[in-house]
């Protein structure tokens, strides 16, 4: 299975509203199907002519072999998960993250924002109602997977600040707050502290508590 492809830009191309590049990788060319914003970041000089890389979903089929490129793992990845959903071909795959970043499609996914992702050409109520019911769940997990590992990677580096937040876990299930928002709640607490929201001498667990206290009690 092609995983990704490292290799020289011979050409780009646009057709019937689909994105093209050819690359050539060891004397090979390579067809591939690509997003327009991959096409912009190679005129903006964003992507060097000379070294592309882009993560690849093949498809082969009876009478067609394809190639589907992204700059990232998760786009491709995201790819994938359309796919798998009965009646979505390739082509509604690449006109949604077209249309949409992947941050916007997995806000919209989670968000039940069937309006905005029936404004995909090809995209009617009921597939559009079907997308969001097969990937819902997946995203909502996968971004949950994300919370929880930056998370830990952040306690790890702030040991000081795990026992504060074990504590505080505690003590908010003591005044019962409902276990599934305190857990929601940590990334939050989190972000602030990296976006310098809570001063530095403010990370206490009186102030932190108090925080997350009012985050809830507002919720």
């Amino acid at each position: 299975m092609i995983s990704w492809i490292k290799g020289e830009l011979v050409s780009s191309w646009q057709a019937n509203n689909k994105f093209y590049i050819l690359v050539n990788c060891q004397g090979l060319g390579y067809e591939i199907q690509t997003l327009e914003s991959v096409i912009f970041d190679i005129n903006s000089n964003k992507i060097s002519e000379k070294e592309i890389i882009l993560w690849l979903k093949h498809i082969k089929k009876e009478d067609s072999d394809m190639l589907f490129g992204f700059n990232t793992k998760d786009q491709r990845d995201f790819f994938i998960q359309i796919l798998n959903i009965k009646g979505i071909g390739s082509q509604i795959g690449m006109s949604l993250l077209n249309k949409f970043s992947l941050n916007q499609l997995i806000t919209a996914i989670s968000n039940n924002d069937k309006k905005s992702i029936s404004t995909v050409q090809g995209i009617g109520q009921k597939m559009t109602e079907r997308i969001i019911l097969e990937l819902k769940s997946k995203v909502i997990n996968k971004e949950i997977e994300k919370e929880n590992l930056n998370r830990n990677n952040f306690l790890e580096e702030n040991k000081d600040l795990d026992s504060i937040f074990k504590d505080i876990d505690l003590t908010l299930q003591s005044l019962n707050y409902p276990k599934k928002e305190i857990k929601n709640l940590f990334p939050k607490l989190i972000n602030n502290i990296k976006n310098s929201s809570l001063e530095k001498k403010s990370i206490s667990f009186e102030n932190l508590l108090k925080e997350a206290m009012n985050y809830l009690d507002h919720k």
